[in-house]
């Protein structure tokens, strides 16, 4: 099965790529370095020639909300119709667990539309929901520092390993369409605070973890759910957090 993976040589791009290479199917990375811009259009109709599945892991290069919606709006428009005049049958796209929970959110708002077109397009499509991924939690807790300390809310958190996300992902991919979603998530349950305290101390890292439930997470104030899956059946991963990290050494 040929598999077009959008975002193929990004953070889950390339291990998704990978993955699906490992199982026999013919994944192609897309992406600007690669030759294909979902921007401008370049390379599109060549890449998807053939393909039955196109994965959208892609991201924008600017979280800035005028110019993530315009990304995500302009990225996906042209993908959507490309993808249809090569007669592709499954279009997937990775977005968030708990998009529709933070309207407020520029990033998250950008995500809804991306998924409307989707849902609204005449491609059969499987939306994947996602928590945060372990790669990126010093990035979380640096967004979260204010002078020598970390404001974190007291709420649930449940992130993911990045080889966790693109086996998921894969598992969609190569299935029938959803044309609905499903939620992946981690194997552990955390309260966000606690876990930043233990993750920060973990690293020697010298600044304090400070529980604030007004504290924003980019931006934005979280509900105690905000960022976890629903009750309704998540797919979750195998690896937990401590034995990424000890295999990544993360935090160094």
């Amino acid at each position: 099965m040929k598999i077009v993976v959008v975002g193929g040589t990004g953070l889950i791009g390339s291990k998704l790529v990978a993955k699906l290479g490992e199982h026999g199917h013919e994944a192609v990375a897309a992406a600007p370095n690669t030759g294909v811009n979902t921007i401008t259009g370049e390379g599109l109709a060549e890449v998807l020639d053939g393909a039955q599945v196109v994965v959208d892991v892609s991201n924008s290069p600017s979280f800035e909300a005028a110019a993530v919606l315009e990304f995500f709006e302009t990225s996906t428009r042209n993908l959507l119709a490309a993808e249809a005049a090569a007669g592709v049958g499954h279009h997937v796209a990775v977005s968030v667990v708990g998009t529709e929970r933070m309207p407020e959110n520029g990033y998250f708002r950008a995500k809804i539309a991306q998924e409307q077109l989707i849902e609204k397009s005449s491609i059969p499509f499987s939306l994947v929901h996602a928590t945060q991924f372990f790669e990126f939690v010093r990035h979380i807790a640096d967004e979260a520092t204010d002078g020598d300390t970390v404001r974190v809310a007291p709420v649930f958190f449940q992130p993911m390993a990045g080889d966790d996300v693109a086996e998921a992902v894969g598992r969609v991919a190569v299935g029938a369409p959803l044309n609905g979603r499903i939620e992946i998530a981690g194997p552990e349950r955390f309260r966000m605070d606690e876990f930043f305290r233990d993750v920060l101390g973990g690293w020697g890292d010298p600044r304090q973890v400070v529980t604030d439930v007004h504290a924003h997470y980019f931006g934005s104030e979280l509900g105690e759910r905000t960022l976890v899956p629903g009750d309704d059946g998540a797919a979750l991963g195998q690896i937990r957090y401590r034995d990424w990290a000890s295999r990544n050494d993360a935090g160094k």
